[in-house]
């Protein structure tokens, strides 16, 4: 159950260097403030979405002026299919809650906002990739594991 000074609201520009430093927990383990390319355009991309709600969500959780907890919700636009017949996917990735504020229920709370936030901009479906230890979150708010095969070619 989250806190009493929990606060959901949603990321502004001038939050840039608190979710990047969450974003690098989830690749660099320590969180440390390496200047690597992969910052730099996240950084970017941020900047560029941060400002966009038709086509991203990044709600956080702000506890008593930290930002503890984050995930990304952005618009894919496809070909409508049988499976998504508007071709509107909302990818759901960077979950990520500071250690420190793990098992409080952030993680549910920010994954609900996403969830709301796709179905106010008429997506079909929410496509995510889980570890171990999200998948509990994600089962909990009715995601299911699919049989699509999927591939990637690392340019």
């Amino acid at each position: 159950m989250p806190s009493h000074g929990m606060r959901l609201r949603t990321a502004t520009h001038d939050d840039a260097p608190h979710v990047l430093r969450l974003w690098a927990l989830l690749f660099d383990g320590d969180g440390a403030a390496h200047e690597e390319p992969w910052r730099r355009h996240a950084r970017s991309w941020f900047a560029q979405l941060v400002g966009e709600p038709n086509l991203a969500r990044f709600p956080v959780i702000d506890v008593d002026g930290q930002i503890v907890a984050t995930a990304v919700g952005s618009l894919e636009l496809g070909v409508p299919n049988p499976y998504c017949t508007k071709g509107r996917t909302v990818r759901l990735a960077n979950l990520i809650t500071h250690p420190e504020h793990r098992n409080t229920g952030y993680g549910t709370v920010v994954v609900d906002d996403i969830i709301e936030w796709a179905r106010s901009i008429d997506a079909d479906r929410i496509d995510l990739s889980a570890t171990a230890q999200g998948q509990r979150i994600y089962e909990r708010a009715g995601f299911v594991a699919t049989t699509a095969p999927r591939l990637k070619l690392v340019l």
